[in-house]
Formats: structure tokens, sequence, C-alpha cells
């Protein structure tokens, strides 16, 4: 008798403490980089509709992009859903993430099918967005500072310690400033500009996101982010005006991909065609976030920037996404700009 006492206490112990990546309890370790807002309800659309139990995690891409690298000779994580598509880009250079034709591809925009070309079908397209930046519309008026309509006018001696935006290493919102600026500009254009940005940053951020809700609140006067980060605020009645540098600007290609000997394949799969239809990609919307979708079937949501109207650059995403060049503007940006006094 008290060895059944014994086993009933016990058993329910043990099955608590099984690992993350039992592949035996049907289950699926997903790595999510947009918003929690945003991952949360997917988790949940996805176990609703397949049985699949998923552990979740939200870092930034950066980030994600480290833990992939150094967890490759035992991956914890099976799918990488979101996030800007140049470290998915790296990660499929390095042999990191699985190849995969999901037969859903022939029902995205061609800008998700160039992503899965360029990356021999290890990484695609869910979701693109512009880049650009906010402003609080009340600090700006308080401290009466002329509006900021272009990238040349966030380097203006007004905007110091105004304006927030993320280190490129850990974000991919911010790698993506980086790169856009290079193209935009030139290479030395570029990191003289970003320079002169520099001593106007009251701080560099883990997440891309964050400098969207410091505009939001008033905590900076200015978020550099991608537009939709901006949209989402605004939704929520915070008082930011968004802009698109009159210059031009550069988008994202927010992209997924299948880690390169997860333990639960089969169910990574299942997640990467179930994320790639449009009743997961309504989703964004429902939670706030206004990316444009990748699936052609998919409801751009009304309150989503207009990637028609802003003037985008030709962003070479294959060049960019490479893990030398990456990796040697990041080296770059490091010596050259963050070590800079204010």
């Amino acid at each position: 008798m008290r060895m059944f006492h014994w086993l009933r206490a016990i058993v329910p112990a043990l099955a608590m403490a099984a690992p993350l990546t039992a592949a035996a309890q049907g289950e699926l370790v997903v790595y999510c980089t947009p918003q929690e807002e945003w991952c949360r309800p997917m988790v949940t659309a996805f176990e609703k509709a397949t049985g699949i139990k998923v552990l979740m995690t939200r870092k930034s891409s950066g980030e994600f992009y480290a833990q992939i690298k150094a967890e490759a000779a035992n991956p914890r994580g099976d799918i990488w859903w979101g996030g800007t598509g140049d470290p998915h880009l790296q990660a499929a250079e390095e042999g990191l993430t699985e190849p995969y034709k999901s037969p859903k591809l022939a029902e995205l925009q061609d800008w998700a099918v160039r992503q899965a070309e360029a990356s021999k079908y290890r990484t695609v397209g869910v979701y693109a967005g512009a880049l650009g930046y906010s402003y609080n519309t009340d600090q700006l008026k308080k401290k009466n500072i002329p509006e900021p309509k272009c990238w040349a006018d966030l380097t203006k001696p007004a905007f110091k310690d105004e304006i927030q935006v993320a280190n490129p290493n850990s974000s991919g919102t911010s790698y993506t400033m980086l790169a856009t600026l290079v193209q935009l500009m030139g290479e030395d254009k570029a990191f003289e500009y970003l320079k002169g940005l520099h001593k106007n940053i009251n701080q560099y951020t883990k997440s891309g996101a964050a400098p969207a809700r410091a505009a939001a609140t008033g905590e900076s006067m200015v978020g550099i982010t991608f537009l939709h980060d901006a949209v989402t605020q605004a939704v929520n009645g915070a008082p930011v005006k968004i802009i698109a540098p009159c210059e031009g600007t550069g988008y994202e290609i927010g992209s997924m991909s299948i880690i390169k000997g997860a333990k639960n394949m089969e169910n990574a799969k299942k997640w990467y065609d179930w994320a790639l239809t449009p009743e997961a990609q309504a989703i964004g919307a429902q939670a706030k976030a206004y990316q444009v979708p990748s699936n052609k079937n998919a409801p751009i949501p009304p309150q989503a920037p207009k990637l028609a109207d802003i003037k985008l650059i030709n962003y070479d995403f294959a060049k960019y996404g490479s893990s030398a060049e990456r990796q040697r503007l990041l080296t770059k940006w490091d010596k050259e700009v963050s070590t800079l006094p204010k």
C-alpha cells in the first residue's frame, strides 16, 4: 500500500520534469520573435487546431540567431517564427536551418517566395514591414522642435538625448536600419551619419520594438522602429506621429525557419504550413500587429502602412543577409559607433 501511495505521488512529478523537447509528448518548441502579444495567440490557435502542445520562448532576432548557433550540436528549438529576414538568411547560409518546401508556397506573395528561393528553401517570408520612426507629438510641441521628416533631421542638435533605437547586435530591426543606411547613403556616409546619430541616442535597447513604446509613453521623444510597431502604439491611443523618412527607407521580410536537427521535425512542418495559411496570418491584426501578411489571401489590416506609398529602397536581402557582410557591418558599428562618447 505504501508503495502505491509513493508511486501515485512520484509519477506526476516525473511527468512535470519531462524534457521540453520530448517528441513522444506531441510537443513543439517555438522560438518566437514578434511581440509577445502576437506570439501567444499564435500558440493558442495552433494548439487548438492540432492538439500539439507548444512550448514558446520570445526573444529578438539577433538573440535567437546566436542561440540557435550555440545550440547547433544539440538543438533545443524546433521552429523559429518571425523576426527580420537577415539573421534567418545568415542561419540558412550557415546550415543551421532545414530546407523545406511548403505546399503553401504557391499562395504567397512574390517577395515571400523570393526569400525562400534565396535561402534554398531554408526560410520563407511570413510578413513585410517598412522601417522608419515615430515621435511623441506632445513632447515635440512642448520643446518647440520642428517636425523631423527625414533621416537627416534626427542628427540635429535639438534631438540630443531624445532618440531611442535598438542595438543592431541583438535587434533585427536595428540591423535593418544599419544595412538600409549603407545602401541609401553609401558606407562611408552612412557611418558618419550613425556617428552623428549616436550623439542623440539616449538608449540602445535590446528589442527592436521597444523604442516605439518609449516614444508612445514619452520616455523618449523619437523611437526608430518598423512603422507597424509605431502603428500599434497609435491604435492604442498614444500621441505619436509615424514617419517614413523622406530620403527613402528599407524594409523587412519577417521570416520563418525550421531548425536543423529539430527533435519534433514533423510538428515543426505542421506549424510551418499552418503559419502560412490566411487564417493563421489574420491573427496578427487581431493582436494589433500591423505587418503586411505574405499569403495573398490573407486580409491586410487597414491600419498597416501602405508599402506602395512609401519610398522603399531596393533592399539587397541576399548581400546584407549573408554571414560575412552582416558580421562585418556589426563589427564596424561596434568599433566605430557604439564606443564613441556622447
